[in-house]
């Protein structure tokens, strides 16, 4: 990856984060969402989006998950005039739960070392 790559997805990362937390104004959108990573191509004209969603208890995480789909369009509009490139990449956001799988993980762990497993 070149230099000019990683610092596009480095802003990619912040713009995306801040356009979902501030900009989109979509009720089913509840809890946080977290933007984990970014994958560029190497003519910044495709990225990939990983994304966690921490949902309240009871709160439905797929309705969040429908409404970021739903939304890219607007995103990826932000995006164009947020960043100066000469094409806006296309966004393809895939939901990543690595985060939940690590807390699950780790409070096995400390199951295990208080005795109760």
């Amino acid at each position: 990856m070149t230099l000019r790559n990683e610092r596009v997805r480095k802003q990619l990362i912040r713009e995306i984060s801040d356009i979902i937390q501030r900009e989109l104004q979509d009720s089913r959108i509840t809890g946080i969402v977290s933007i984990t990573d970014v994958e560029v191509s190497h003519d910044n004209s495709f990225a990939k989006v990983y994304y966690s969603v921490f949902a309240p208890e009871g709160a439905n995480k797929e309705l969040t998950i429908q409404a970021i789909t739903e939304n890219v369009p607007q995103i990826r509009y932000e995006i164009g005039k947020r960043i100066r490139l000469r094409y806006t990449p296309e966004l393809r956001f895939i939901p990543d739960d690595s985060i939940e799988r690590g807390a699950k993980v780790t409070e096995l762990i400390n199951k295990i070392s208080r005795g109760e497993i």
